[in-house]
């Protein structure tokens, strides 16, 4: 957001010395979501009447204050910000509320969009679905929006559709990213469910893992804007998995992570694998190829990001 009167405005010192404005500057309209990593508001600037999206976190404080990991990633927020790419929400500022002696609580304000795309996807599942051109539309934008954050060093590690937005005319734009891995701990303390249906192999595994986790959730949510419904829907994580083997098949033993003492691959079933077209109805072959390329078990396997984009999917005419 350029420098102005506007801008200004969002400002109010805070007494925490970091630059910030202060909460009492917003009023709380409503509850939007609550989720693993915080709450989020509708909100209004009390001077300007814009209204806001404020996701409300806790940090922990240290004897210097704010940990510097939490001050760092801000950055890392605030530096995407001036890229003011199309598919990722804006973070306008950062505001603080009360503080303890222990904890603050902190305010992320980014631009407000009405719906996500779990709203978005519900809606037209009562008007028959969505074209062959909007799922090319959307998840085209999907992939450009979680590149930009690959490209930038950040892996989003929960992509769904709660945390993809859907502007008014259709657009897509990426929430929810950066912090995630500060306020892990929170996750612990939540008694919201967190969804596993769009999480990947080596994730449910504890394995290490990297970029193609988003890919591997940005393959669910595709497939799902095509079935209007959740691809994978486990109700654990050794659920999830075998729900993911289920279609993908049993995995050669050489893919298998070795960490994984929990699961054995010779204590796998031997399933089968499905074909994607046989679950997913309207599919094109280029479609269900990205898609295949996409769900792929071995993570040094999956397609990235910059060479899906390039997919003949998202080129072949006619549509």
């Amino acid at each position: 957001m350029s420098p102005g009167p506007e801008r200004n405005s969002y400002y109010e010192m805070g007494s925490i010395g970091q630059g910030w404005c202060s909460i009492i500057s917003f009023i709380i309209i409503t509850v939007k979501s609550q989720g693993a990593y915080g709450v989020v508001y509708k909100g209004k600037h009390k001077t300007t009447g814009k209204i806001v999206a404020l996701k409300k976190v806790c940090v922990p404080l240290t004897d210097d204050g704010v940990p510097m990991n939490t001050l760092r990633e801000i950055g890392v927020l605030k530096q995407l910000n001036t890229h003011q790419h199309p598919n990722i929400v804006q973070l306008l500022d950062v505001c603080h509320g009360q503080q303890t002696e222990k904890e603050l609580m902190m305010y992320l304000v980014f631009e407000h969009v009405e719906q996500d795309l779990a709203l978005y996807i519900e809606k037209y599942s009562k008007a028959n679905g969505f074209s062959t051109l909007q799922i090319r539309n959307m998840s085209e934008e999907i992939l450009t929006g979680v590149d930009f954050l690959h490209s930038n060093r950040i892996v989003h590690r929960d992509l769904k559709p709660h945390n993809l937005l859907v502007t008014n005319d259709g657009h897509i734009k990426i929430a929810d990213f950066g912090l995630a891995k500060t306020y892990d701990f929170e996750m612990r303390l939540t008694s919201v469910v967190v969804t596993l249906w769009y999480r990947a192999p080596e994730v449910l595994l504890g394995s290490s893992y990297a970029t193609p986790v988003d890919v591997w959730s940005v393959g669910c949510i595709m497939a799902e804007l095509f079935s209007l419904k959740p691809l994978f829907c486990g109700s654990s994580e050794s659920d999830q998995l075998n729900k993911i083997l289920s279609i993908l098949g049993k995995p050669p033993k050489h893919e298998w992570p070795d960490n994984s003492v929990s699961i054995s691959w010779e204590s796998l079933d031997n399933f089968e694998r499905m074909e994607f077209k046989h679950l997913v109805h309207n599919l094109s072959d280029s479609a269900e190829d990205l898609i295949t390329k996409m769900l792929t078990f071995d993570p040094c396997k999956r397609i990235s990001t910059l060479d899906a984009l390039k997919h003949k999917y998202f080129t072949e005419e006619p549509i």
